[in-house]
């Protein structure tokens, strides 16, 4: 299996552009066998938060994986009670404790919630103290990344935003490259339930490669510059997941890929969201 290409973010870190991610991966043993599995087919970027309620789990697969901690790319997230409670310092050592580890990679508030501005003092200090090597924000829109590069000399290394060729988010892309802040893509194949993966042009453009659907949408992000972290439970669409290192799409599929978009999110707006 090919090695997959690191980004390096604004602070020199490095970040595997390819990840598992395992939001709605139920706790307990699914969650530590999709973990142990990526890990032990070459994965070295797994993404998990509090609010997934699995951040156990994730501890237990990344030992269960014989992988060595660094050399394993490992994000959690802050959750909008504690943004709103202040409790940044506290939430970020609970998720240590039930990841059963000493660092995170990347730090990350997970939606602007009221107070959002407080959490990232505190995160920059946690940063600072080396607790975590990067830190940075999730569906931050532009008005946000420019309010917080107003009040803070330390930019965020990632904006982790929905993304797919449904809803491709290009402006805000461009914009947080435009300001050396690398973007993921939560979402990347459309979501749980989407239709997305049916789409007949991915089936063909698929076929011309000798690739699924959501190989070829895999792929669109990463000849994009996006960092992407699809989920799954089931080892061999893990597996199948990495294995979009042995081809590219050309300039005019990569355009038809994109001209898919609806501009319709599948998640919540955040600039008005209700948790």
């Amino acid at each position: 299996m090919e090695q997959v290409p690191n980004i390096k973010l604004n602070n020199g870190v490095d970040i595997p552009q390819l990840g598992l991610g395992v939001f709605q991966t139920p706790v307990g043993q699914t969650t530590v066998d999709a973990v142990r599995a990526a890990l032990q087919a070459g994965y070295r970027h797994i993404d998990t938060a509090r609010i997934y309620q699995n951040e156990e789990s994730v501890g237990q697969g990344i030992r269960e994986s014989g992988v060595k901690r660094r050399d394993i790319f490992l994000t959690t997230k802050l959750w909008n009670d504690d943004i709103r409670a202040g409790r940044t310092r506290e939430a970020f050592n609970e998720s240590l404790d039930r990841l059963g580890l000493d660092y995170v990679d990347l730090y990350l508030i997970h939606w602007p919630a009221q107070g959002w501005e407080k959490a990232w003092e505190q995160m920059v200090e946690l940063y600072r103290e080396r607790r975590v090597r990067a830190i940075g924000v999730c569906n931050f829109e532009q008005h946000h990344l420019e309010d917080l590069m107003a009040i803070s000399d330390v930019r965020p290394a990632v904006n982790q935003i929905e993304s797919s060729p449904q809803f491709t988010n290009q402006e805000l892309i461009d914009f947080s490259n435009g300001k050396r802040i690398d973007v993921e893509a939560w979402s990347p194949l459309g979501g749980t339930g989407g239709s997305l993966l049916g789409n007949p042009a991915l089936k063909r453009i698929g076929d011309r490669h000798g690739k699924s659907p959501a190989q070829v949408v895999i792929r669109w992000h990463l000849q994009r510059g996006v960092i992407v972290i699809p989920k799954s439970i089931h080892e061999e669409r893990i597996r199948q997941n990495l294995d979009v290192f042995d081809f590219e799409l050309s300039d005019a599929e990569i355009d038809e890929i994109s001209a898919l978009n609806t501009g319709k999110r599948n998640g919540a707006d955040p600039d008005n969201f209700d948790f």
